[in-house]
């Protein structure tokens, strides 16, 4: 297997941050504040549905999870330029390594990997799997491994993710990035490219975040 050698152009963020899990979800403590996640802020409309679902398929629910993990290690060590070892790759995660491989090519000049970000302005705090060229377009770009296609209409809470990182991103450096790319591999053989504007997200955004404050500002129980 031909590996790309990827150039770097890592922006330092000289920041520690911390993650804690709790009823509202995962928080990140960082020297600027504490902060909701962001995928936990996209995504709590959806908690209770796949809550239930964790608890109705808990071995399916473990197996996705895991799976994800893995490829996401995958892919950064790809992208750091790492040798990848087919033979201490699981068949499943190299057939969906391989068949993603030719998406993960098309980037270049990589500012960040799994890099923490957080601000004040935004309220929210998380970790950006990828900010580089894609096609030589600065983007924000996210990875995720499915196990069949999904429909655009069902993962606004991935392009709300990634709108969320590139306020952070603008907050943190300055720099304003136009462009993102979801890059989907899928047991199915699929591999989808989903790419779009951030501002064409940031309603939706500041409404989730809105919704979720509501959401748990109603939970909390009265003073007497």
């Amino acid at each position: 297997m031909i590996q790309k050698t990827f150039n770097h152009e890592f922006i330092e963020i000289k920041s520690e941050v911390e993650s804690k899990d709790g009823e509202k979800g995962r928080f990140y403590i960082t020297e600027a504040g504490e902060f909701p996640s962001v995928t936990t802020v996209v995504g709590w409309e959806k908690q209770e549905f796949f809550r239930i679902w964790r608890k109705q398929n808990p071995e399916e629910s473990k197996r996705v999870t895991a799976r994800g993990t893995r490829i996401h290690s995958i892919l950064e060590k790809y992208l750091k330029n790492e040798k990848i070892e087919k033979n201490e790759i699981m068949p499943l995660d190299l057939e969906l390594f391989v068949q993603i491989k030719g998406e993960i090519d098309k980037i270049d000049n990589i500012k960040a990997l799994e890099t923490p970000l957080f601000g004040k302005e935004v309220g929210l705090a998380g970790r950006v799997d990828c900010i580089a060229e894609y096609d030589g377009k600065l983007s924000i770009i996210d990875f995720k491994a499915s196990t069949r296609e999904k429909r655009k209409e069902d993962i606004e809470n991935y392009m709300m993710q990634a709108t969320a990182y590139s306020l952070l991103w603008k907050e943190m450096t300055g720099e304003i990035i136009n462009n993102f790319v979801i890059l989907i591999t899928c047991e199915d053989g699929a591999v989808q490219v989903f790419q779009d504007n951030p501002l064409n997200y940031v309603v939706n955004l500041v409404e989730a975040i809105k919704n979720y404050k509501e959401n748990y500002e109603r939970k909390r129980p009265c003073k007497s």
